[in-house]
C-alpha cells in the first residue's frame, strides 16, 4: 500500500480554492471587455490588473488555513465537520458569484451572494479561531478585500441598474 506524501494534503488543501478562480476567470475574461467595461464604476474601483494576483493571493492564504485546520483537527471527523463544513459553504458561494455577476449580469444577485459569502467567511473564521489562530489570521485579509468587493458590487449595481 502506498502511502500519500506528507506534503501532499498542504498543497491540494492550498491549491483547491484555485480550482473555482480559474473556472471563473474563463467568464470573466469574455465578459470584462465588452460588458463589465461599459458599466460605471466608483472612482476607487481597483484597476482590472489587480484582481486576480489580490485573488490568488487570498485562495493560497485561505487554503492554507484549511490544511492547517484540517490538520489540527485530525482530518474529515467529526471534529471537523463545522468548521471545514462553514469554509466549503464559503468556498461554494464565492465560487457562484462569478457565473452569477459576470455570467449573468446578475449585479443583485451578486450583491447577495458576496453578503452570504462575507457572513459564512466571518463564521468560518471564528471557528477556526479556537482550532489554530494562524488559520484563522489567514482569512483576515480575504475578510477584509470581501468588504470591500461587497461595497464595490453594491456600487455598480446601484449605479448601472437602469443599464440594459
Amino acid at each position: 500500500m502506498e502511502m500519500v506524501p506528507a506534503w501532499a494534503p498542504a498543497v491540494g488543501f492550498t491549491l483547491l480554492p484555485h480550482a473555482g478562480g480559474f473556472l471563473g476567470s474563463k467568464i470573466t475574461k469574455k465578459e470584462i471587455p465588452v460588458w463589465y467595461e461599459s458599466l460605471q464604476k466608483p472612482s476607487w474601483c481597483p484597476p482590472n490588473w489587480v484582481f486576480a494576483p489580490v485573488w490568488g493571493t487570498l485562495y493560497t492564504s485561505m487554503g492554507y488555513g484549511s490544511y492547517l485546520v484540517w490538520k489540527e483537527l485530525g482530518g474529515f471527523n467529526e471534529k471537523s465537520v463545522v468548521p471545514l463544513g462553514l469554509y466549503a459553504g464559503q468556498l461554494a458561494l464565492n465560487w457562484a458569484w462569478t457565473p452569477i455577476f459576470f455570467g449573468a449580469h446578475k449585479m443583485g444577485w451578486g450583491l447577495v451572494t458576496l453578503l452570504l459569502t462575507t457572513g459564512t467567511a466571518t463564521a468560518t473564521t471564528a471557528s477556526w479561531y479556537n482550532i489554530n489562530k494562524t488559520a484563522a489570521y489567514l482569512m483576515v485579509p480575504y475578510l477584509a478585500w470581501l468588504t470591500m468587493a461587497s461595497a464595490l458590487n453594491y456600487r455598480i449595481w446601484n449605479d448601472n441598474r437602469n443599464k440594459k
